[in-house]
């Protein structure tokens, strides 16, 4: 089976695009970032509208009175309650979840922040965070977003990432490099 993943990101691509130049032409780019989180919530929430988002047997026609009946439900309505219907009508709910994602990547970069992935070993302390924001914010000019995920595995240090770029100071790869150099030595 072919791998669509780039064909779904080319079109939440266009769609967030598209969506993110009619917010900022109604001033409503916030507005618009929080009912589509509010959206995304309903989808991870239920399995029911994760099937009706993602399965083809729905016709646009079932997708898209669904979809309005859950708007008015929401009360989400206005650009992302058209934009929904939208997507529904041109059977594109299967990219909302992307098209989600890649509108809050949007905001973001137009904002100049940018987000770090960072894996630690041990939960970081506020102070901890504040100083590791300070100094990636140093290191990339830009406002600095972390999204922190545990990892005993790692044994000590973290691990970050962000866009192509990676700092691995964890433990566990400073000991399977050891590892590996005793390896070659012996």
């Amino acid at each position: 089976m072919a791998d669509n993943s780039h064909q779904i990101s080319g079109v939440a691509e266009r769609y967030a695009s598209s969506l993110y130049e009619l917010a900022a032409d109604a001033k409503s780019i916030d507005a618009v970032a929080k009912d589509l989180g509010r959206f995304q919530a309903m989808i991870d929430g239920s399995a029911d509208l994760q099937r009706l988002v993602n399965s083809p047997v729905f016709s646009a026609e079932d997708q898209s009175r669904s979809i309005v009946a859950l708007m008015a439900k929401a009360g989400i309505s206005g650009l992302v309650g058209n934009f929904l219907k939208v997507v529904a009508r041109n059977r594109r709910l299967f990219a909302v979840p992307a098209i989600i994602r890649s509108y809050h990547e949007t905001v973001a970069r137009e904002r100049g922040e940018v987000t770090a992935d960072v894996k630690t070993a041990h939960a970081l302390s506020a102070a901890q965070e504040k100083e590791l924001k300070a100094a990636l914010a140093s290191v990339t000019g830009k406002t600095v977003t972390l999204n922190v995920t545990v990892d005993a595995s790692l044994l000590g240090g973290l691990i970050v990432k962000i866009g192509s770029r990676q700092v691995d100071t964890s433990l566990r790869t400073k000991l399977s490099t050891l590892k590996h150099t005793l390896k070659e030595v012996g």
